[in-house]
């Protein structure tokens, strides 16, 4: 199943939730976690009969997502989820009841689902060249924004930022006296903060990575956090 950036897979061979987590962070890219991404109908779609539940990426440790998510969306099925129970810290959706959710204890196995997401928060603060290169070598790109659409999805991962901005593939050319990203589109999107731009010889863009996450043009040696596209 694909929606937005991201396809979700159910993985039938069963494991214990950690076990799972780290299944589906080895092979994609976590859990499948948030509200954007865990739909009961169409996860139940996914399913053959005999599957009746499954592990998705949410534990309580005041309920948190495996990936990070801060979505407060919740789909408990009230009459078989009890939070009191302190041995049961592991979410799973209940495909036999239309996909809601309820809880069991961690080291039960199940079948999972897992997503891969074409989009990458690299928690490591490097230079705006360092960045480029990094995502060139091991994913495919730093990312662009050509729609608005795009800046939502970027937002996603921003929030999540160890740094106050994330670099995005967006540089001036003092040669050509424009701006330009990574991927050659053209910047027919943009989201500028109050007086972000500097079109200056060595600048790149940084989006804040929370607040209305505009863009401020960077001197591009500063460190930040980086979004890949994969």
């Amino acid at each position: 199943m694909k929606k937005d950036k991201k396809t979700f897979y159910l993985i039938e061979e069963k494991k214990n939730w950690t076990q799972a987590q780290s299944y589906c962070r080895s092979h994609y890219t976590d859990f499948a976690s948030g509200l954007n991404q865990v739909d009961g109908e169409e996860v139940k779609g996914l399913c053959n009969n005999s599957t009746f539940s499954a592990w998705v990426g949410l534990f309580r440790d005041r309920w948190r997502w495996s990936d990070g998510s801060n979505f407060s969306f919740r789909y408990w099925d009230m009459q078989l989820f009890n939070d009191t129970q302190s041995n049961k810290t592991c979410a799973m959706t209940l495909l036999n009841r239309s996909g809601k959710w309820s809880s069991d204890e961690c080291d039960k196995e199940k079948p999972f689902f897992c997503y891969d997401d074409k989009l990458i928060l690299i928690k490591e603060n490097k230079t705006w060249e360092e960045a480029l290169d990094y995502c060139r070598t091991f994913h495919r790109d730093l990312v662009s924004i050509t729609n608005p659409q795009e800046q939502g999805w970027v937002q996603d991962k921003a929030s999540n930022a160890s740094s106050p901005f994330v670099w995005l593939g967006l540089r001036y050319s003092c040669t050509l006296d424009l701006w330009f990203w990574v991927n050659d589109q053209l910047v027919c999107s943009e989201k500028w903060g109050k007086n972000g731009m500097t079109e200056e010889c060595d600048v790149a863009v940084g989006m804040q990575s929370g607040g209305q996450y505009e863009w401020f043009s960077q001197t591009d040696n500063e460190i930040f956090n980086f979004v890949c596209f994969k």
